[in-house]
């Protein structure tokens, strides 16, 4: 299993699940942040796009994304000031240059945006801007892989681990799956190869401690030329002076225990949570729509009636089907 949508996307377009033979299968995991966002998140953000004198700013992916009963993309539509933005950067130059506006960032990702995120809140306090606030929902990588494991509902038996995330959090920080739950690692980067090195890896892994019993599976990095021991330091410190642990909703999953981050009391004047009020619709899920399964390794897209007939990349019923590194955008675009 892959917990990382750039690793979904590059399998699919090298096309690396026709090289392998029958008896590796590749799954995709809760590895797209856009995807795990739940609906009452992206129904807040809508809340808080319908006030007077706000902006709201996101990355492209989640423009799109359906939440109970709109879109930011048909907010915009309707008229509300709703912008893609590149960089969180973007996000405070719109708060300087609108000093009247509330300019509120929705705040996704993993390990590996979360530092930036970070970086904004303390450049804005430097600043002592008063009207840029964040909705984090900023989710951590490991608990969503001991929660995989715990539930046994899919028989995993080895991880390919992100490559990005693990240049935050380094390779030690998942020992525990071999160590207590004794399955074969991999953290890895994106190109071709080194997914493909990664797999012979688990593959060597598995076949070595079946024939030598004194011997255990480890975690591997197979991506040394980016991802350390222990990882960025620095980054986690800074994210860790800005955020703290808490539970976190997952789509699919549900609440997983010290799984997200949440805005310090230090930098409480930013989270738009404690500044602005505002009355969220009830939630709705599309009952037909097995995102969540998907995300947990249970279904594979094709086994949705929905997939490529209703919902398509056009028309995306599910946000697997919006994110650039969503699983059912993989298998659209590339084929399964």
């Amino acid at each position: 299993m892959e917990v990382c949508g750039t690793h979904t996307m590059s399998i699919a377009k090298n096309g690396i699940k026709n090289l392998l033979p029958k008896n590796i299968r590749l799954l995709s995991g809760p590895g797209c942040p856009v995807c795990v966002t739940p609906n009452h998140q992206i129904d807040k953000m809508i809340a808080y796009a319908r006030q007077e004198d706000v902006i709201i700013t996101t990355f492209g992916d989640m423009i799109k994304v359906p939440g109970s009963s709109s879109s930011l993309s048909r907010e915009k539509s309707l008229g509300r000031d709703i912008r893609i933005v590149y960089s969180v950067n973007d996000a405070l130059k719109l708060a300087e240059n609108n000093p009247n506006k509330k300019i509120i960032f929705f705040g996704i990702g993993f390990e590996t945006t979360t530092p930036t995120i970070a970086a904004s809140l303390k450049d804005a306090k430097e600043r002592k801007l008063k009207n840029y606030f964040v909705l984090s929902t900023h989710k951590l990588i490991p608990p969503a892989i001991k929660v995989i494991l715990e539930s046994e509902e899919v028989k995993v038996n080895g991880f390919l681990l992100p490559g990005h995330v693990s240049i935050i959090i380094g390779r030690k920080i998942y020992d525990f799956i071999a160590e207590k739950h004794k399955i074969p690692c991999a953290v890895t980067g994106f190109e071709p190869m080194d997914i493909l090195r990664a797999i012979l890896c688990l593959v060597n892994q598995t076949n070595n401690c079946k024939e030598q019993a004194y011997l255990s599976p480890k975690v591997e990095n197979c991506y040394k030329r980016s991802v350390k021991e222990k990882g960025n330091q620095a980054a986690k410190d800074l994210v860790n002076e800005v955020f703290e642990v808490c539970d976190s909703e997952w789509r699919g999953i549900g609440i997983i225990s010290n799984s997200g981050l949440k805005i310090r009391e230090e930098y409480k004047e930013f989270d738009v949570e404690k500044n602005i009020e505002v009355k969220v619709e009830p939630t709705k899920e599309n009952p037909a729509c097995i995102c969540g399964n998907i995300l947990r390794g249970v279904n594979i897209p094709s086994d949705c009636a929905l997939f490529g007939t209703t919902c398509t990349p056009e028309n995306p019923v599910g946000p697997c089907m919006v994110s650039s590194e969503g699983t059912c955008a993989a298998y659209y675009k590339y084929g399964s």
